[in-house]
């Protein structure tokens, strides 16, 4: 597919035509397919703007909708919403999925790859949208897409290792953990990476997975279990599977 027509499907989908061209088509460009360009022509950046953006638009339209709800059960729904796992199950259903250009490295990674790389491009989409429409045309899209399943009963849904660290850390020492990426290794296609959790400048958990996001989350676990909190069998079971 040409760069045009995957800039005027993901146009069509977003439900905003695109100034910036260049935004909508790195934000389609997975990493492996900008290898020796300029960090601008893959989506990580836009994902790493996207994630934020996201985590506000839906935390303030929970705040809005549920007005009696505690905090747990908001943080609950958040983490069910903006999970991996939803995400790319979003991202596929709007039809992402062909409009991805992606180098011959990823070749061969299969249904995981297409899985990660949906949930980043979404992330990336609503980056692009935000940089190009401003918040509320970024917040049209989430709401249209992502905010039909923000459901009560998703305040029931099992919280990941990192969000039951942010629990507990906040209420005991009334900071944030806080997680920093410091190792990679491995192929490109399927890096390894290992990440560090630290409270109050303190390491306190340490942990490896194939994206930084799993890394994060298992150094959350590994947290969580050297300063003496528990996951239940159920959120344990939740990280295992990678939801977060």
């Amino acid at each position: 597919m040409k760069a045009r027509e995957r800039v005027s499907e993901a146009a069509r989908i977003c439900g905003h035509e695109f100034k910036d061209k260049d935004l909508v088509i790195a934000a389609l460009t997975h990493p492996s397919a900008a290898e020796n360009l300029p960090v601008t022509a893959s989506y990580e950046r836009l994902e790493f703007l996207g994630d934020s953006v996201l985590g506000t638009l839906v935390a303030r339209s929970l705040y809005a909708r549920f007005p009696r709800m505690d905090e747990g059960g908001l943080t609950r729904i958040k983490t069910a919403l903006i999970s991996g796992k939803t995400l790319a199950k979003v991202a596929d259903g709007l039809g992402v999925a062909p409009l991805i250009k992606f180098g011959i490295s990823e070749l061969g990674t299969g249904t995981r790859g297409m899985k990660k790389a949906l949930e980043d491009v979404y992330e990336a989409l609503v980056g692009a949208l935000y940089l190009d429409g401003g918040a509320e045309v970024a917040a049209d899209f989430v709401e249209r897409t992502l905010m039909p399943l923000m459901q009560p009963e998703l305040a029931k849904h099992p919280l990941s290792s990192k969000s039951r660290l942010q629990e507990v850390i906040q209420r005991d020492y009334h900071c944030g953990p806080e997680y920093a990426i410091v190792g990679e290794e491995g192929p490109a296609h399927t890096p390894t990476f290992t990440a560090i959790a630290k409270v109050e400048g303190r390491r306190v958990g340490r942990g490896q997975g194939h994206t930084k996001k799993e890394a994060e989350g298992a150094a959350a676990l590994d947290a969580m279990r050297n300063m003496g909190y528990t996951l239940d069998e159920e959120e344990s079971a939740c990280e295992e599977q990678g939801d977060d």
